[in-house]
């Protein structure tokens, strides 16, 4: 599972993110290569641009799912959307 608070610096601002524990597996490269790329010197990937598109945002799950060590996160909008319409069931309960 990716933390927010172990994110790396590389990530563009935005609902993904990869956190510090990237193997630099190549996997969510391959997958999608148009949101994340490497860090050369460090030997690690990043999300490099977040989802423009719903097709992009397919392939940045895809991504999250198969990533090997769960080093990407998904703690943006979605995130908040869904905490936002869990409270709003809780109340309605």
């Amino acid at each position: 599972m990716a933390f927010w608070t172990d994110r790396l610096h590389d990530n563009a601002d935005g609902e993904y993110y990869v956190d510090n524990q990237c193997i630099d597996c190549d996997v969510c490269r391959s997958i999608s290569p148009e949101n994340f790329s490497r860090n050369d010197d460090c030997g690690y990937s990043f999300v490099s641009k977040q989802p423009g598109s719903p097709g992009e945002r397919a392939l940045c799950e895809e991504a999250f799912l198969a990533c090997p060590v769960e080093a990407i996160g998904d703690d943006g909008l979605a995130s908040a959307e869904g905490v936002e319409i869990a409270s709003l069931s809780s109340r309605l309960v």
